[in-house]
């Protein structure tokens, strides 16, 4: 076992057996949180987060961060609530008006970051609050109404015990991650998130591959939404609210540097994984509803302080002994 988890690729290295060890100890700490309908539960949900979570990784290996995921899953949630009013027929419609709003607001983002120069955390929450007000203009304050049977039993349908949203999530996560290890698109992304200096020095359109993530994101965040929404039948009106540090959480869990460069959406879709069990977890043991967010900032600042904190130089310092490159160039003299 210790053989096959050294084989794993560095983002798998310490989710792969994080999760399986997650799995074994919660029944011990909470009893039912492995049962079938628990374990269907957390895929559907993890499903969900994962969909978003594609959008965030991909826009972190950018060097960025996207704060507009609430407003654009919420924003997906009313499209395809409340304008088709139950009638089947007019879904489609809609829920490619819920992705076009994405793909509309990440270019937003992108163009502003790159074009204007604006802050990444700046730009995205402008529009997240842009997106918030639309929502409250479309429903006028009020609850949502039901989706359409179809794409409600699409979201809670399985296949041989399967959810449909374990499925779609598993489909979309191949293609995604062979896209970006196989094709030339895929490696010039990683290249200009590495080193954007560099990726310009080889003639790669740094600033269109930019843009074109922040779009592609807000498409995946409109997608979620759609789903959430069936999923869920009758959302609230800012459905989104609770998947902006979920999203985040996942990528980190993923071992996807928050300071950009090569990362994996499948190891992000198994932190989510990861996450959506611990939350179960921490409900099953009656924990308040403030841990999870507790436990999910205290990732982030892990996640940050390994790619930030120079722990080596800290650990010489501790030990009271001269840094590893002061000791080469001492023995040099």
């Amino acid at each position: 076992m210790t053989r096959i988890f050294r084989a794993l690729p560095p983002q798998f290295a310490l989710i792969v057996p994080a999760t399986v060890i997650l799995y074994i100890v919660s029944p011990l700490l909470a009893a039912g949180s492995v049962s079938g309908s628990s374990i269907l539960i957390v895929f559907s949900f993890a499903s969900i987060l994962a969909i978003a979570a594609i959008g965030q990784t991909l826009v972190i290996q950018q060097g960025g961060l996207d704060l507009s995921v609430p407003g654009v899953i919420s924003l997906a949630a009313v499209l395809v609530t409340k304008f088709p009013d139950g009638d089947n027929s007019a879904l489609a419609l809609w829920i490619a008006g819920a992705l076009a709003c994405g793909v509309v607001s990440g270019l937003i983002c992108g163009i502003a970051i790159t074009r204007f120069r604006v802050t990444a955390l700046v730009a995205t929450l402008a529009v997240n609050a842009l997106l918030y007000g639309t929502v409250l203009y479309l429903t006028k304050g009020t609850s949502t109404e039901a989706v359409p049977t179809m794409l409600s039993g699409f979201a809670v349908g399985r296949i041989y015990g399967v959810p449909h949203l374990a499925i779609f999530a598993v489909i979309l996560v191949l293609l995604i991650e062979i896209g970006i290890r196989t094709t030339v698109w895929g490696r010039r992304f990683v290249a200009v998130g590495v080193s954007a200096r560099a990726a310009r020095a080889a003639s790669l359109r740094v600033t269109s591959y930019k843009v074109a993530t922040y779009a592609i994101a807000g498409a995946f965040y409109a997608l979620s939404g759609v789903l959430l929404a069936g999923y869920l039948r009758v959302p609230s009106l800012l459905v989104g609210n609770s998947y902006l540090l979920p999203t985040i959480t996942v990528v980190v869990l993923g071992g996807t540097s928050l300071l950009g460069g090569a990362g994996s959406v499948a190891a992000t879709a198994i932190g989510a994984i990861f996450l959506v069990q611990l939350q179960q977890v921490v409900i099953g043991m009656g924990a308040p509803t403030s841990a999870q967010f507790v436990i999910q900032a205290g990732i982030i600042l892990l996640g940050m302080s390994i790619s930030v904190v120079p722990w080596r130089l800290l650990f010489d310092v501790f030990m009271r002994r001269p840094p590893a490159n002061a000791s080469a160039a001492l023995r040099r003299r």
